[in-house]
């Protein structure tokens, strides 16, 4: 699958911040820990990074690039000319955010708003 990219927006939207997958991944870990020490150690561990990537990356969807930031600094930059295609996994709760570029593909945990997202991509990314 191709997608045609026709910017419709020039004007650069921030996605805010999700902060659930990282709060139902600690709420899990709590009755893992008395069960399974490690496993909701390891559970608990990895919802509280995912907090910290929730407080400190941002997400901006600019007229020709998508941009990943941490506060201020741009972590890297994705045009939307490379992409081919995208796709948010798991309509009722998403959680998973992929898109392909020429060269490589991408996995983020949906740790932004869900909505504004798919309302970004669908305005910049249109899917054929």
């Amino acid at each position: 699958m191709t997608t045609s990219f026709t910017s419709q927006s020039t004007s650069t939207v921030e996605i805010k911040p999700s902060y659930n997958i990282p709060v139902v991944l600690v709420i899990v870990a709590i009755p893992l820990l008395i069960v399974q020490v490690w496993v909701g150690g390891a559970i608990a561990l990895f919802g509280l990074f995912l907090m910290f990537q929730a407080l400190t990356l941002r997400l901006q969807f600019t007229a020709t690039d998508l941009d990943i930031k941490r506060k201020e600094k741009l972590i890297r930059r994705f045009p939307y000319q490379e992409w081919q295609n995208w796709r948010i996994f798991w309509n009722p709760v998403p959680i998973l955010f992929y898109f392909k570029e020429v060269k490589s593909i991408h996995f983020l945990p949906i740790l932004f708003d869900p909505n504004t997202l798919k309302t970004c991509l669908e305005e910049r990314c249109p899917r054929i």
